[in-house]
């Protein structure tokens, strides 16, 4: 199964009450990060069969956001397994949920998701040290129990990379036509 991991986009500061907290709303920048990272994984053809979000308001929204700019017509699946302090465990019998699937998305938090990712790459006892920026993607390919990552993109490198391809565009056009 391709599993493709996602941190929620930017949401501001946290905010002391937990339960206001939780609805924390994406802002301006995580907005514009889920269109950079979805046209990014649009262009990469990523075609997941399932999205499943924490169920936290900005989690919602990235998974909602980035999920429209890959046309998936899917219900977005709400699960607790995703939450900032979800145990592994949880996260282990919710990918078994979707063990039949050849692609899903998961959108989480920190510190869970990092943790996640490092433990389904590494051998056990050993540990990954990854900085999973808000709104960054990682692929990773798992096999039974055993998982490699593939890439891991950033909404950082991918507005690098549009940049980088529309100025290659512009260069390759004739002069007359870039008046």
């Amino acid at each position: 199964m391709i599993l493709y991991m996602v941190r929620h986009a930017s949401a501001g500061e946290s905010m002391s009450n937990p339960k206001k907290d939780e609805k924390r709303p994406l802002d301006a920048d995580g907005i514009e990060q889920c269109g950079i990272i979805g046209r990014a994984l649009a262009a990469l053809n990523v075609q997941p069969e399932a999205i499943i979000s924490s169920p936290l308001k900005r989690a919602t929204q990235t998974a909602s956001l980035i999920g429209n700019e890959l046309g998936f017509e899917g219900k977005l699946q709400l699960d607790p397994a995703m939450r900032p302090e979800a145990p592994f465990a949880d996260f282990r019998r919710m990918l078994e949920k979707y063990s039949r699937q050849e692609a899903i998305m998961v959108v989480g938090h920190n510190p869970s998701i990092t943790e996640f990712l490092a433990r389904i790459i590494t051998k056990s006892g050993s540990e990954a040290l990854i900085e999973f920026k808000k709104g960054a993607v990682a692929r990773v390919e798992t096999i039974r129990h055993a998982a490699r990552l593939n890439w891991f993109l950033t909404p950082k490198m991918a507005r690098a990379i549009q940049a980088a391809a529309a100025a290659s565009a512009e260069r390759s056009q004739p002069k007359t036509a870039r008046k």
